[in-house]
């Protein structure tokens, strides 16, 4: 019992450094060191902390994070992604709430070049926003719709999240993208609902445009798109038809992004030199907590508290219900307070072990994590994607308006969790087409 113990006191202590504002990575790494060196001896800590940071950082599968990563800020820096909201806009205009829908599907499209939540909300707030305050929409539902959009960053594939919990899992990548793809395109339907709901009942939110732009302009706007619909091709038809695995996409799609903008003439050096900066600068952060997570799971497993939660949360007998209930409400407390990849690298060592015994499919969980995760995003008080649409829009609007914007979204993803839950097929769909 000391060993468990002393694995329960670890996860206390590393409470405590969260609580005082210590780095994730470095509270994860502190912890699993010094439970180590008390378990087992100095030996043993010194090798856990020299072996893991090159044993897990070397696995092939993660190479496709710095290669989505490149690939989305090549697109962002070369200014690939411009013609989507305008593509969306010129099509989707008169509809009620028109432009608000075209900012939903234009996140969606940006989220299939990049694997983050808060780059998909920064680069369609910038464009979308100022379009639809001049055109005289509510503050509040211009801001909240950009918000909620963009956690579609971290659905729809690639995503970071997705490709991180695969590896921890040990599950199928690709299937998580196809996951991922079926939570991102539920996700969309239910936001742009919303929006129409809402520009329905009160069209003061959304004036319509008066005159819908010509045909001749919509193709044009249309036109503009090709970009992004070559790379989804690309990317995500290529492995959907068995060309490549996911790994392999992520390199393929960081070629493909930078000829497309050598192409287009806007791959400029300035524009490769911040796309490389960008790229190692997150990979470096996100590879601090996965190895230090990767670190704490093996003081856990070493320690008998991993099976001593798991077997403890068995013997409840709890329904899966229950289960899955429960670890939502952990998530979202979680989200309110830390990043997504901090709740989930955190927590994923103490879940794993319990969802196994409970025999839950771990692909439809890592899509539905991701999911959860996501909508920690725009949960007060700290919603990042919340302050990344209040740094937009400035002084201009205040944070309580942009929060007011967001209820009916978060409505809307109680609905997509509940109606996954109920209808797992809804996830497991897709990755079942690729056997």
């Amino acid at each position: 019992m000391q060993g468990e113990m002393l694995g329960l006191l670890g996860l206390a202590a590393l409470l405590a450094l969260l609580l005082l504002r210590v780095p994730i990575g470095i509270s994860l790494i502190s912890v699993s060191f010094a439970g180590m060196w008390m378990l087992i001896g100095p030996r043993a800590a010194w090798g856990l902390i020299s072996a893991v940071p090159y044993e897990f950082s070397a696995k092939w599968t993660l190479s496709s994070v710095p290669m989505f990563l490149l690939m989305g800020y090549v697109c962002y820096y070369a200014g690939l992604t411009k013609g989507l909201f305008e593509a969306c806009r010129s099509w989707l205009a008169r509809l009620p709430g028109g432009l608000a829908i075209a900012s939903v599907f234009g996140g969606a499209g940006f989220a299939a070049v990049t694997g983050s939540s808060i780059a998909c909300a920064a680069a369609m707030g910038r464009i979308a926003i100022p379009e639809m305050l001049a055109r005289k929409y509510d503050p509040a539902l211009a801001t909240g719709t950009l918000a909620a959009a963009g956690t579609l960053g971290a659905l729809i594939p690639p995503s970071i999240l997705l490709i991180l919990f695969g590896v921890f899992a040990e599950v199928s990548i690709s299937k998580l993208f196809m996951g991922g793809l079926g939570m991102g395109l539920l996700t969309t339907a239910l936001y742009v609902a919303t929006i129409w709901v809402k520009a329905t009942l009160n069209p003061g939110l959304a004036p319509r445009m008066a005159e819908a732009p010509v045909l001749a302009e919509r193709l044009e706007h249309l036109r503009e798109t090709w970009p992004i619909l070559l790379l989804l091709v690309v990317v995500i038809g290529g492995m959907f038809a068995g060309l490549f695995t996911a790994t392999e996409a992520g390199a393929v799609g960081a070629l493909a992004a930078i000829i497309i903008a050598y192409v287009r003439r806007a791959l400029s050096p300035r524009t490769m030199w911040s796309s490389l900066v960008e790229t190692l600068t997150t990979t470096g952060a996100l590879f601090l907590i996965a190895v230090g997570a990767n670190m704490l799971s093996r003081f856990l497993a070493i320690s008998g508290a991993a099976d001593l939660i798991a077997g403890t949360v068995v013997g409840l007998q709890a329904d899966p219900l229950a289960l899955l209930v429960g670890i939502a409400a952990l998530y979202l407390l979680l989200g309110m307070f830390l990043d997504p990849l901090g709740a989930m690298l955190l927590t994923l060592p103490i879940l794993l072990p319990v969802l196994r015994e409970s025999h839950i499919d771990l692909v439809w969980f890592g899509v539905f994590l991701a999911k959860l995760l996501e909508v920690g995003m725009i949960t007060p008080p700290v919603g990042m994607n919340v302050f990344v649409i209040k740094s937009v829009v400035g002084q201009t609007i205040s944070l309580g308006t942009i929060y007011r914007g967001i209820v009916a979204f978060l409505i809307a993803d109680a609905v997509a969790l509940a109606l996954v839950i109920a209808l797992p097929s809804l996830v497991t769909f897709l990755p079942g087409l690729i056997e």
